[in-house]
């Protein structure tokens, strides 16, 4: 079970090593500014292998819970899949339910571990392999993978690191699991911290924020939701930036520094190295400032 390009290395691997008996993931659905209706990319990499595929709006639903009997899996690997699974579905196979989650449990339960761990400032995260009980990323943990956050990762560059790694991870405990050869280990629920899911609103950057908690942001939303301002009372997308701490002003006032545009901050000026204006492509800040005229002047 799974849906989105995190998800893909996980399955192609286990398809490598295992009999896969179906892929469960969410329906088709617009995307994109020609909203056309796309598949998940899971659902293409099952295609391509062969498999067969279901796309029900609620997992738990009658007939996907005949269909996933009907298979009479020893085990179903979850992957970013974006269903809750309800006790009906969790008791279905033989041995369970696991969970290939991007984020060292208990830190990060929830729909956006990676895009917190960057924003809240870790230096590491990694996969968890847990069994999957009614709770939200509340079972117990079967193997965990540790990996350091690079200084330029952003939410996009680290989940392709999290899902090469789940893949490979999943492949190599999967049989000890299912002989019973790793003891689970229940989590410490003290220590819990909670992602939840964005939305594209949370994108708005507010410049009383430390220069540093911003760009954190901008790398942590990125490609999804996406940070944005606004400016000339349009809405601005803020692809990349970086910290500067050389000026002080007026925390959301605009200002140029080194033929790049910038924004005061509580404690400096957050650079904007690519923006994207309302109905144009993304282009580099110095392009930017060519047709922003009034950006900065006089600060």
């Amino acid at each position: 079970m799974g849906s989105p390009e995190f998800a893909i290395p996980i399955l192609k691997t286990l398809a490598n090593s295992y009999e896969v008996v179906g892929v469960v993931t969410q329906p088709d659905r617009p995307a994109g500014r020609g909203r056309k209706v796309k598949p998940p990319p899971i659902k293409n990499l099952a295609q391509e292998l062969n498999l067969s595929v279901i796309q029900p709006p609620k997992v738990h639903n009658p007939g996907t819970i005949n269909q996933l009997i009907k298979w009479k899996s020893d085990v179903i690997v979850v992957a970013a899949f974006g269903q809750i699974l309800r006790k009906n579905v969790l008791e279905i196979p033989k041995y369970g339910c696991i969970n290939v989650h991007a984020s060292l449990l208990p830190r990060w339960r929830g729909a956006a571990p990676i895009n917190a761990a960057i924003y809240h400032g870790d230096t590491e995260t990694g996969i968890t392999i847990m069994k999957m009980d009614k709770g939200l990323d509340t079972g117990p943990i079967i193997s965990q993978q540790t990996i350091q956050i690079d200084p330029t990762d952003d939410a996009g560059t680290l989940s392709k690191k999290l899902a090469e790694l789940g893949g490979k991870l999943i492949v190599e405990i999967l049989s000890q699991y299912l002989s019973g050869e790793i003891p689970i280990q229940p989590q410490d629920d003290t220590q819990a911290t909670y992602a939840p899911m964005l939305k594209k609103e949370d994108g708005l950057l507010d410049f009383t924020q430390s220069t540093e908690q911003l760009e954190r942001k901008v790398k942590a939303f990125s490609p999804w939701p996406g940070t944005f301002m606004y400016w000339a009372d349009k809405t601005l997308k803020i692809h990349k930036a970086q910290a500067n701490y050389q000026a002080s002003g007026e925390p959301g006032k605009t200002t140029r520094r080194d033929n790049l545009p910038g924004v005061y901050t509580k404690d400096g000026v957050l650079i904007l190295d690519e923006v994207q204006p309302a109905g144009k492509k993304r282009m580099p800040g110095r392009v930017f400032l060519n047709g922003a005229k009034d950006w900065g002047i006089g600060n």
